[in-house]
């Protein structure tokens, strides 16, 4: 990088935002200007990448439910095997990487191989539903605590050890990544734990593209929807006390 503190041998992992650029950090688009392989994750794409620059090597590595995508250990040996060679290595991962974004992997393959990294934070897609549809991610009164949690484990099912009590709070925002498919079921544990059927839900899909979509509705209606909805496009499900009234 451009600092003379930075060693020769070296990783950016890049959170990208939603996808819309104006999201993205000033340091995230010095990073990609100064990059010269850029490996990316499909969600990180389109105009984030007219940021990297012009000579750089734009490798895709995303990883899709449902579709073919790059082995994690791969990905991991791509950075590796680039960064060994000196060269200036971006990392791009969409939304914020630290939240179910596998990052964890990276690093430890980092690690191993010796290679200094930084993590650049960026938007996460729940701050940008949020703020998309108008709404505040916690209130003073009605819910002071926000949680994330992964509608998929690594088989693409339902994980099986929820804390049902956590995510079946009233008076907590929930933010559910990667549920589309599992939320019909994740909705009925949630009414036989005692939320509500009509506590009000947001369902938000692809968010920070010219193609978002904002559903507004209640935790029954969403099921009821996503449970013949084909999966289109990346979603994100909100639930609990939102203020849909503002």
């Amino acid at each position: 990088m451009s600092d003379p503190a930075t060693p020769s041998v070296f990783v950016s992992l890049v959170s990208a935002g939603p996808g819309d650029p104006e999201l993205l950090t000033l340091k995230a688009v010095r990073r990609l200007a100064q990059a010269q392989v850029v490996l990316y994750d499909d969600l990180a794409s389109g105009p984030v990448l007219d940021h990297a620059h012009p000579q750089a090597e734009l490798i895709a590595v995303g990883k899709r439910a449902g579709r073919p995508s790059a082995r994690q250990d791969h990905v991991n040996a791509l950075l590796v095997e680039h960064a060994l060679a000196g060269r200036r290595v971006v990392r791009l991962k969409s939304g914020d990487s630290g939240i179910f974004g596998r990052l964890e992997e990276e690093l430890v393959a980092l690690a191993a191989a010796g290679i200094a990294f930084e993590i650049v934070p960026g938007v996460t897609s729940a701050s940008a539903a949020a703020a998309a549809a108008g709404i505040p991610l916690t209130r003073r009164l009605t819910a002071r605590r926000v949680q994330f949690i992964t509608g998929a484990d690594v088989t693409g099912r339902l994980p099986d050890d929820i804390h049902w009590a956590a995510i079946a709070d009233p008076a907590v925002t929930t933010v559910v990544f990667m549920g589309q498919r599992s939320f019909p079921e994740l909705a009925a544990g949630l009414r036989a734990h005692g939320l509500p059927g009509d506590t009000p839900a947001l369902f938000a899909e692809a968010v920070g593209h010219p193609h978002q979509r904002l559903i507004r509705t209640t935790v029954d209606d969403l099921a009821r929807l996503l449970e013949t909805a084909p999966v289109l496009q990346p979603g994100l499900i909100m639930y609990g006390p939102l203020a849909f009234g503002i």
